[in-house]
């Protein structure tokens, strides 16, 4: 074995079963790297921050053998604090590509959004590539200008609650839990035996009000009438086109268009600087780069099992999510 083999080897090992002890050896970057200001077009003073949000919205932490990076709510967050802070930052751009997430995620980075304009009067400005459905959507109705790509996919308003149930299973190999509950309802959603219908009206109560919340959102951002909020308030989804013409989105574009409309919005010369912040350095960076963080810290599964694994993935609960998208790539 070559001796340089033998010590990549070893200090694999060391890492390994020696993770956890002090000082921390790191090979990839993580949440303790400071994110840095790239630079990818223009030579101005003044700035236009791209920021990505893409995946399952979520504010959970992604860990993997080596690393932990953070979770999407953390992350852009930390973007819009390093961005309040740079006086030279006159808009921000989100590349928004998610099926959504869940309730509470989508909801805190809408208020940091709206808290972020309201902070700073700094333009925003949102660009949905493939998906920006429901949460996605959600998160985009603050912006001064929503644009979509072309074959983008939006829309979904409205909430889905998500919850297993074994009952049949558990049956067919003998399986039973008995529950000592405190409260009548302290069980409900349990996967273990059916809901009753009573528990079944309150759960649809629940949903029925987290959706309201988010249709009276769209109503309040993008000024829709009673018929188009009622063609919306179904959680159908659209193509951009269609989009446009009910009035969720302002326009269709590409990346470069929605930068054009960011410096358009905030004023800025054609020098501007189009920048991005990451904790990592990419050879030949461009805007299409949705890495912040060295490569993706989930693995990928031995088993791909396509939507049905990207639904096992998920906790029971509330989510503005189109459960559709999770098997795309």
């Amino acid at each position: 074995m070559k001796k340089s083999t033998w010590i990549i080897s070893t200090m694999l090992i060391a890492i390994f079963f020696f993770g956890c002890a002090t000082p921390r050896i790191t090979l990839f970057s993580d949440a303790s790297d400071p994110l840095r200001e790239i630079t990818l077009d223009g030579t101005g003073d003044d700035k236009i921050l791209v920021v990505p949000i893409s995946g399952v919205i979520t504010d959970s932490s992604k860990s993997s053998v080596m690393r932990t990076m953070p979770g999407v709510v953390q992350e852009v967050v930390s973007h819009l604090r390093l961005a309040e802070k740079d006086d030279r930052v006159k808009a921000v751009l989100f590349k928004i590509d998610t099926p959504g997430g869940t309730t509470t995620a989508s909801d805190i980075l809408y208020h940091e959004i709206v808290a972020f304009k309201q902070r700073t009067g700094k333009k925003v400005v949102v660009c949905m590539m493939n998906l920006a459905t429901s949460g996605g959507y959600y998160v985009s109705l603050p912006a001064d200008v929503i644009m979509a790509h072309p074959t983008t996919v939006t829309g979904s308003i409205g909430v889905i609650l998500m919850r297993p149930q074994v009952t049949g299973l558990m049956e067919k190999i003998g399986v039973d839990v008995r529950v000592n509950k405190s409260g009548e309802n302290k069980d409900m959603g349990s996967p273990f035996r059916p809901v009753t219908p009573v528990e079944e009206k309150m759960l649809q109560d629940l949903a029925d009000r987290l959706g309201r919340r988010f249709v009276d959102l769209v109503k309040q951002h993008r000024g829709l009438d009673e018929e188009r909020l009622a063609t919306v308030a179904d959680a159908r989804v659209f193509l951009a086109d269609a989009a446009v013409a009910v009035g969720l989105v302002d326009k269709i574009g590409y990346l470069q268009d929605a930068i054009a409309e960011a410096r358009k919005l905030a004023a800025l010369d054609a020098d501007a600087r189009v920048v991005v912040y990451r904790r990592t350095h990419y050879p030949n960076d461009n805007l299409y780069n949705t890495l912040t963080s060295g490569t993706r810290a989930n693995p990928t599964p031995m088993v791909d099992l396509g939507p049905i694994g990207g639904l096992l993935s998920l906790d029971a609960g509330f989510y503005y999510l189109w459960p559709h998208a999770l098997g795309s790539p």
